[in-house]
C-alpha cells in the first residue's frame, strides 16, 4: 500500500472506495467522497486491511502441519 493507491473498505455496512492520503506505521488516512462531504479524510488502522489476508494463510498453514 502506497500513497495514492485506491482501496475499498467497509463503511456503515457498505463497501466504499477511498484513496490513500497519508500512511503511518500503524494507521492510514483515506480521502473519501460522501454524498454531502466530498474529500473527507477518514482514519483507519492498518490491521483492518491485513485481517482477511493474513488470517486465512495462518489457518491453512496450521491445518497442513497436523
Amino acid at each position: 500500500m502506497k500513497v495514492g493507491d485506491t482501496v475499498k473498505i467497509d463503511f456503515a455496512g457498505k463497501k466504499k472506495e477511498g484513496v490513500v492520503f497519508k500512511l503511518f506505521p500503524n494507521s492510514v488516512h483515506l480521502k473519501m467522497d460522501f454524498d454531502k462531504d466530498k474529500g473527507k479524510v477518514v482514519k483507519r488502522k492498518l490491521s483492518e486491511f491485513n485481517k482477511g489476508k493474513s488470517g486465512k494463510k495462518k489457518e491453512k498453514a496450521k491445518s497442513e502441519k497436523k
